[in-house]
C-alpha cells in the first residue's frame, strides 16, 4: 500500500516545511498536481515549484500532469526532478502516447497514464506494456476536497483483471486519486488499487504520521 499525499492540500505559505513534515510522517512519495487552467478548470503550480522542493526531500516525486499536450513538457518536468510523470490519455493525440512514455523511460524515470471518471478504462489497455502505473481518478480532476466516486471501482476491477491476464499485475501499479480517506481507502484497496493519493486526509491532519498509519490500517 503506497501512500502519496497530494501537495495540493498543503499549506502553500510554507511548502518546504510541509513536505518535510509528511516525509517524517512516513509518506512513500509526494503527489504533485500540475494544472494549466485548460485541461482542468484550475491553475496550480509548475516546474519552478517542483524544482525548488526537490533539494529539500528524498521523497519520490509523482508528478501528475493535468495539462493539454503534456508531452511538450516532459523534459521540463524531468529537469525539475520528477521521478514519475503521469499524463492524461484524454489530453494527448493517440499517436503521441507511446513516444511520450518511451521518452520518460529513456531518461531513466517512470511513466504513467491517467483516466478521468468518464473515460473508459479500456482506452489505456493498448499502452499497459509501456506503463509503470495507471491512475484512475475517483473525482473530476481540477479541484481538491471532492467526494469519492465509488462507481469508479468497476474500472479498478477491470484494469486489475486485464493486468492479471497479461501477467502485468506485479509490474503496473493501480493508483487512485480523489476523496481518499479512512472511510474510502479500504474500498479502493479491495477493488485492486495499491497506490493512493491522499490530500486533506494527510496534510489537513494535525498528526500526519497518525493519519498515514490510519490509512495503512485499512489494508485488506
Amino acid at each position: 500500500m503506497i501512500i502519496a499525499p497530494s501537495l495540493l492540500a498543503a499549506d502553500f505559505s510554507c511548502l518546504g516545511s510541509e513536505v518535510r513534515r509528511i516525509e517524517q510522517a512516513g509518506a512513500d512519495g509526494l503527489h504533485l498536481d500540475v494544472m494549466d487552467g485548460l485541461f482542468v478548470p484550475n491553475i496550480s503550480f509548475g516546474q519552478p515549484v517542483i524544482a525548488a522542493l526537490r533539494p529539500l526531500t528524498t521523497l519520490f516525486f509523482d508528478v501528475h500532469l493535468m495539462i493539454e499536450k503534456p508531452e511538450r513538457y516532459i523534459d521540463d518536468f524531468l529537469r525539475a526532478g520528477a521521478d514519475m510523470i503521469t499524463m492524461h490519455i484524454e489530453a494527448m493525440e493517440r499517436e503521441a502516447v507511446l513516444p511520450a512514455l518511451r521518452k520518460i523511460h529513456e531518461a531513466g524515470k517512470q511513466a504513467a497514464l491517467s483516466v478521468k471518471p468518464n473515460t473508459p478504462i479500456e482506452d489505456v489497455f493498448p499502452f499497459l506494456d509501456e506503463a509503470d502505473m495507471i491512475l484512475i481518478m475517483t473525482v473530476e480532476p481540477g479541484f481538491g476536497g471532492q467526494s469519492f466516486m465509488e462507481p469508479m471501482m468497476s474500472k479498478i476491477k477491470a484494469l486489475n483483471e486485464e493486468l492479471r491476464c497479461r501477467v502485468l499485475d506485479d509490474e503496473v501499479l493501480i493508483q487512485v486519486d480523489g476523496g481518499i480517506a479512512q472511510d474510502t481507502i479500504g474500498i479502493a484497496r479491495a477493488a485492486g488499487a495499491n497506490c493512493f493519493v491522499a490530500g486533506s486526509a494527510v496534510f489537513g491532519a494535525t498528526d500526519a504520521a497518525a493519519a498515514i498509519a490510519a490509512l495503512r490500517q485499512q489494508d485488506i
